[in-house]
């Protein structure tokens, strides 16, 4: 099990589902990230090398990406701004219903319930 940015990242999956895991990190960035570092789609995390790890850590580091506590950060910041200007959005989003326009009268019965 390695621990990376803020993520348990298990030993017997393949690096390029392993990155998936990485909060902020989806299939298409693990993918541009495997290909930069010229690792196989097959490569387990477990057979890393120290020197790999690194690189992947300052590959990562030098694409910019916003990972983790951050990206949650800014996620959270984004909805209390939407409330607080009571835009139509933050109205929808703090009364626990449908954000994107989505049909409410048949379906979305769990963003009901909540309350």
């Amino acid at each position: 099990m390695i621990y990376l940015f803020e993520s348990n990242i298990s030993d017997n999956k393949s690096v390029l589902y392993a990155l998936t895991d990485i909060y902020g990190i989806g299939k298409s960035q693990a993918f541009l990230i495997c290909c930069k570092l010229g690792f196989s789609t097959s490569l387990k995390v477990k057979d890393l090398t120290k020197e790999q790890i690194t690189k992947l850590v300052k590959t990562v580091q030098t694409l910019n990406i916003i990972l983790a506590s951050d990206l949650k950060k800014i996620k959270m910041l984004t909805t209390k701004r939407l409330v607080s200007i009571r835009s139509y959005r933050g109205l929808r989003k703090n009364q626990g219903l449908p954000v994107r326009g989505q049909r409410t009268h048949t379906s979305a019965k769990t963003a009901r319930k909540r309350f």
